[in-house]
């Protein structure tokens, strides 16, 4: 008797049944399944190759089974492998990132979140020696715009063509986008990073808002409803906020309007183009509305005195490698953002949102030593935990739609 192993496995075959040219069912030991071969002469061809079995000494074959195979076996069907000629080679092994797709999602949220801190700590820093919002808003776009330029250059992504009617759906999204960043920066440079993203906690409230009065849908009542603690909260954290002032205050509020109009123009604005060409385009678009005001608000303060006392403080070096990553950072983040939230599912979005949004407010108190009062802390809290649970529920009223 011949020994004979199989996947790991050992059982006998006679020499005369090796000599058979017909199919037969070995027992294998110690295993559920059977494994079925067919065998002719000496010879066993496996998949295009042969393996001389030979009758005195054991011979090791290795079985792959197929994906169908497999998922019978999974589902406690069949359990046997046929290990015959013409039997198909299994697919090559996946890679890493491959087999682990949840861990290259995780990569992506954490890019997104490393670079949107680094963003907002390193243009706090830019105001604290160069109070320029306008001019630190066009520099923003400027460097995003370079970057696009020189990605279409080269052809990645390769630049999709824009028509007339195209511009012109595009141009309201691209001039609110242009609002909204002025009068974020006018108030990141005004009051604390924290307080800022705290009034922006808001910007789910205007969106309701727009969405029922503006467009016309109507938003059930428990989305009302978890908006509650999300006023209460920002009340709370602003009456006693110690860097408040009315300013930065409007500046953010003004924003929050400027986005939610970005929002429902967005919607009229598909011109089937690829995400990464619609926000190119609408970046340089942005960056001509919003080079006017620069010039018109701070041109001339800048020109006697504003790039002069910058350089005089940090050096020409640092004022320009300041002013150049904290606009590709600006654009990385998000274009990371964009990429991310196409991985994942409505719900993850809105967690991700919240979340990042804690982390911002966390890192810039860390990072500046910013001093809050304990209602400033409990107003914020409230806040993001009201954004949490309208998100939430915003979420599952569109998967619910969707499907």
């Amino acid at each position: 008797m011949s020994s004979l192993n199989v996947s790991g496995f050992s059982g006998r075959v006679s020499p005369s049944a090796l000599r058979r040219s017909r199919p037969i069912v070995l027992s294998v030991e110690n295993s559920p399944e059977k494994i079925q071969g067919e065998f002719s002469g000496k010879q066993l061809r496996f998949s295009g190759w042969d393996q001389l079995l030979r009758r005195r000494g054991s011979v090791g074959i290795p079985v792959i089974k197929s994906a169908a195979a497999a998922a019978a076996a999974a589902d406690g069907g069949d359990q046997e492998t046929h290990i015959s000629e013409g039997l198909s080679i299994a697919e090559p092994p996946k890679s890493f990132l491959e087999r682990y797709p949840a861990l290259v999602t995780g990569f992506f949220f954490f890019a997104w979140y490393f670079l949107n801190v680094i963003f907002n700590i390193l243009n706090k820093k830019v105001y604290n020696y160069f109070p320029y919002p306008y001019f630190v808003s066009v520099v923003h776009l400027l460097v995003g715009v370079t970057y696009c330029l020189i990605s279409w250059s080269v052809g990645l992504p390769k630049r999709a063509p824009i028509d007339k009617d195209q511009l012109g759906l595009l141009t309201p999204v691209a001039a609110c986008h242009a609002l909204g960043h002025v009068m974020s920066n006018v108030s990141f440079a005004a009051v604390a990073v924290s307080f800022t993203h705290t009034i922006k906690a808001l910007e789910p409230f205007f969106n309701a808002a727009a969405s029922q009065f503006v467009l016309g849908h109507q938003i059930p009542l428990p989305l009302w409803l978890s908006l509650a603690p999300v006023v209460i909260g920002v009340s709370m954290a602003s009456l006693t906020e110690l860097s408040f002032n009315w300013l930065g205050f409007t500046s953010a509020m003004i924003s929050n309007i400027s986005f939610t109009y970005r929002s429902i123009y967005s919607k009229k604005a598909m011109t089937g183009m690829d995400s990464t060409n619609v926000y190119a385009y609408i970046s340089i678009i942005a960056l001509l509305f919003c080079l006017p005001p620069a010039i018109l608000i701070e041109g001339p303060k800048l020109m006697q005195y504003g790039f002069r006392d910058a350089i005089a403080k940090v050096g020409l070096a640092k004022f320009v490698s300041d002013l150049f990553w904290i606009g590709m950072f600006y654009h990385l983040y998000n274009q990371i953002a964009t990429n991310t939230l196409e991985r994942v599912a409505p719900l993850t979005h809105a967690v991700g949102n919240v979340l990042k949004r804690v982390f911002v407010i966390g890192f810039s108190i860390v990072v500046f030593g910013n001093k809050i009062s304990t209602q400033t802390g409990i107003g914020t809290a409230i806040a993001i935990a009201g954004v949490a649970i309208y998100s939430l529920i915003k979420a599952n009223i569109e998967e619910q739609k969707r499907v």
